[in-house]
């Protein structure tokens, strides 16, 4: 089978349907991780006949595309779970706990498992209950969603900086893509935040779920509430990013509109000099008829009405030293860390929930930089 078979106290063994069958007998606690692959695979085999699972379970991990949810049976629960994996797309994760073991299925490479199963191995303690390493799997896939929205963060500024210098179309596209991202992200993070909204609530209970362990999940469902805020958030940005982009076009085209409403104002007159000088009356033809006379009125009148105008509309402000509005200039952000972006966004609100711009303390960001990383330690 293709996956990984270790026991609770760091005892990595191969992943075969005799050694599953022999701790289920000894009632040792494992952690089996299997790459799902189609129904009649020896995975699918081993959730049948070994574990005897529900049917509804086993056709939940057979066909994946399921939502964020959490189940309960007899003897075991069912948690399905996205997180980011190794590209862009998220990992979908079904989590069968039990007492005395957990299983868990995914059909795409997990990065985070590694670094859980090295965890395992490289602790030396007591062996872990089932609980621990779901939440240690569950902290992983939560966690590797701040670095994602940590690089969108900086796309959405750099995206707002090249709108106020020059507006073009393939930014718009970048605008429309970016939001549809941030819809399906929100459409599996408020699940996820909903599901452990029950779990932390007492409406639903995990095997083997004990006070303890409770508050370790329950940290887990603060940061589903601080991702769901990120998402939000920069849902807004996206909203007002998009606002700014459609204004700048419309400001510049009003500015074309009236460099060419110039230009007619300008050549009205001349059209008007031209079309009177040109009209064949004899006392013009008798009279107009030097050198200096066509000079001074045929040319001069048309050269002092230009330059009329153009004097009127530069005291009115109508024209600019290049003709065009000039390039916005973006003012100088302060580019904060990952640990720091979350204080700027929720902690420093003002009045009716709108973020301050002032920058956070020292007391502020010493608080934030000596936090403890998440899921050090998990429940017993």
């Amino acid at each position: 089978m293709d996956g990984h078979l270790v026991t609770l106290d760091g005892k990595q063994l191969e992943p075969t349907t005799a050694e599953i069958e022999r701790l289920l007998a000894s009632s040792t606690p494992f952690w089996l991780d299997l790459l799902s692959t189609p129904p009649a695979s020896p995975e699918q085999q081993v959730l049948k006949d070994t574990f005897h699972f529900h049917p509804l379970a086993l056709e939940d991990a057979e066909h994946f595309g399921q939502r964020p949810k959490f189940d309960t049976y007899d003897d075991f629960g069912l948690l399905v779970f996205y997180g980011p994996g190794n590209t862009n797309h998220l990992v979908e994760v079904h989590c069968f706990c039990s007492e005395n073991f957990l299983v868990t299925v995914h059909q795409q490479p997990c990065p985070p498992f590694a670094d859980v199963l090295h965890r395992m191995q490289a602790d030396g303690g007591p062996p872990m209950s089932q609980l621990t390493v779901l939440y240690r799997v569950l902290d992983m896939l939560i966690d590797g969603y701040f670095p994602v929205l940590a690089l969108l963060d900086d796309e959405i500024d750099d995206l707002e900086d090249e709108i106020l210098r020059a507006p073009t179309d393939e930014q718009l596209g970048r605008l429309f893509d970016m939001k549809r991202s941030l819809i399906a992200l929100r459409k599996i993070v408020t699940p996820e935040r909903d599901m452990f909204a029950t779990l932390v609530s007492g409406s639903s209970a995990l095997p083997g779920m004990t006070p303890e362990s409770e508050r370790y999940f329950r940290d887990l469902y603060d940061h589903l509430i601080r991702v769901s805020d990120l998402v939000d958030s920069y849902r807004d940005l996206l909203s007002g990013a998009m606002d700014t982009h459609l204004s700048t076009v419309s400001n510049r085209l009003n500015v074309v509109m009236k460099q060419l409403t110039i230009i007619a104002t300008i050549f009205l007159p001349l059209s008007f000099l031209t079309g009177f000088f040109g009209q064949n009356f004899g006392w013009m033809v008798t009279r107009l008829g030097s050198l200096a006379v066509f000079l001074a009125v045929g040319i001069g009148a048309q050269i002092l009405t230009v330059v009329g105008l153009v004097v009127m509309f530069r005291k009115r402000g109508w024209l600019t030293s290049d003709g065009m509005v000039p390039a916005a200039r973006p003012a100088a952000r302060h580019q904060p860390g990952p640990h720091m972006r979350w204080l700027y966004i929720h902690t420093m609100r003002g009045r009716g929930g709108r973020p301050q711009t002032a920058a956070p303390t020292t007391a502020q960001a010493s608080i934030v930089s000596a936090s403890p990383g998440v899921g050090q330690q998990g429940p017993s």
